[in-house]
């Protein structure tokens, strides 16, 4: 059995992923989010507010079972939120520690936990799969606190990839950003103000011009980039491209 355990499973590329892996036999999928909106046998749902940090640390064991029979154990942490968009200096400082919370912290106790667990189970493929943004690699107006966040989840992947080669584990870790995809997250920046964001009109445009891709055909190219051998040559940080 292929284990999948992904975050953000209840909408946008989280549930357009598990629901890709799903329709594939011998998988199960366990998703984390506040709400359920897929049935399926070979789903399991765990209700968890990523935000709440006290209560991830309280249900983590939750989400990492023993998997006894895996044939591959697979965590990918979808769930993020951009927060406010607003130059700093205008946010509430509460904005900070929730977008941290939810794109970096949660991630990384969830990191930690997998490679706990799953650590010694060696013979077969594990791997962890961050979602990062190109806004990890530029600097975006109005998004300080995302992007931050997303350059933090980059450089804890390499870091911990790191970690893991020094042991000898075989544990894969990648952050891939998917792209313009059309979620309510780019719902969100398209409502922004451009005073407190100047590239609102370019994102306006994509959807306009029907350049924003479907989160369910990112979600199939993932699944197959996740399923194939490891490329020796392959970056740690990568982006949609790089993969097809």
């Amino acid at each position: 059995m292929h284990y999948y355990i992904i975050t953000g499973a209840s909408r946008g590329l989280g549930k357009a992923l598990a629901e890709t892996v799903l329709s594939q036999p011998g998988t199960h999928v366990l998703g984390v989010s506040r709400h359920a909106t897929i049935q399926h046998e070979r789903y399991q749902h765990q209700p968890l507010d990523l935000s709440d940090i006290t209560a991830v640390e309280n249900n983590l064991h939750k989400v990492f079972p023993n998997c006894p029979n895996a044939t591959s154990i697979t965590l990918i942490n979808n769930a993020a939120v951009l927060g406010d968009i607003g130059y700093l200096g205008e946010h509430k400082n509460e904005h900070f520690e929730f977008v941290f919370n939810v794109n970096v912290i949660a991630p990384a106790m969830l990191m930690n936990t997998f490679l706990s667990a799953y650590g010694s189970q060696t013979g077969i493929p594990r791997t962890i799969l961050n979602i990062s943004s190109g806004a990890a690699q530029r600097a975006v107006d109005g998004w300080g606190a995302y992007s931050a966040s997303k350059a933090a989840l980059d450089a804890i992947t390499r870091t911990a990839q790191k970690e893991q080669d020094l042991r000898g584990s075989g544990i894969r870790l990648r952050s891939l950003s998917p792209g313009v995809l059309d979620t309510t997250m780019q719902e969100h920046i398209r409502d922004a103000d451009v005073t407190s964001f100047s590239e609102a009109s370019k994102f306006a445009h994509l959807h306009l011009e029907g350049k924003l891709v479907e989160p369910k055909d990112a979600a199939e190219k993932i699944v197959a980039w996740l399923q194939q051998p490891i490329k020796k040559s392959e970056n740690l940080v990568l982006s949609m491209m790089e993969i097809i």
